[in-house]
Parts: C-alpha cells; structure tokens; sequence
C-alpha cells in the first residue's frame, strides 16, 4: 500500500475548502487508499494549526477530524532527527516519513523541502491524486 505523509498545510486546506484537492487527499489518507502516517509531532502541530482562532473553524470539524486521523492513520516513532529543510519546523515531516518509509510526503509547500527524501518522493496535492490515477507509486 501507498504510504504518504500529510504537511499541515494539506490538512488546514482541506478543512478551510472542503471541495478541494486537498481535501480529497485528506478523504484518500482517512479512507485507507492509502497508508496515512503521522509521528506524535505532526499530530501536535495538526492540533496546535488547526485550533487557531483566524481559521474559524468549529470546534466540532476541530475534534471530529483530529479523532479522524488518530485512529485511522498509522503511527510512527522517529529515531533519527532530519535536517534538510529551509524551516527546521518541516523537517519533522521528513523525519516521519523516513521512519514509516512513505512514498511520499504531500505539500503546498514543495519548495520548502528537498525533491526527495530517502525513498520519499515530496510532491503537490494535484500530483498525488494524478500519481493515484495513474496507478504509479
């Protein structure tokens, strides 16, 4: 099975566009199309970005979707610390990603990251779902 790492920023735009890209990948991640990986650090920055007030958010898509993705998504423990990304705070994403050995890390921000990581490809929303179209890993 396909395994991915979510950025925060796909989860935030999910929630703020419920009819978006994003949001599909997030429905692909919860359905088990595909293998969801979190490490207890992203979970904590889900929890901590998608609470913030500007988002108005309400606090029942808050908790259904944090409750969402604790039990459905597979959880990791990484052992190595990572430091390739531009911002120190994204590089727990690679450090997931290595330790679950995804396939690929999915963000808005792909200039944040290096092209690759390990065995983990860092791709958009759109190349993600076209990737699953097409059937290639």
């Amino acid at each position: 099975m396909i395994r991915v790492v979510l950025d925060t920023n796909v989860l935030v735009s999910a929630l703020l566009r419920p009819a978006g890209l994003p949001a599909a990948a997030l429905m692909l991640a919860l359905s088990g199309r595909v293998q969801f990986c979190v490490s207890e650090a992203i979970l904590a920055e889900y929890e901590e970005v998608i609470r913030r007030p500007h988002f108005k958010r309400e606090p029942a898509v808050i908790e259904e979707t944090l409750r969402a993705v604790r039990m459905l998504a597979y959880h990791v423990s990484p052992m190595k610390n990572v430091n390739a990304c531009h911002d120190p705070d994204d590089n727990m994403f690679l450090e997931c990603a290595e330790a679950a050995h995804a396939d690929y890390l999915v963000t808005g921000n792909r200039r944040h990251f290096p092209g690759q990581w390990k065995k983990t490809r860092v791709v958009g929303v759109r190349e993600l779902i076209e990737l699953l179209i097409e059937g290639k890993r």
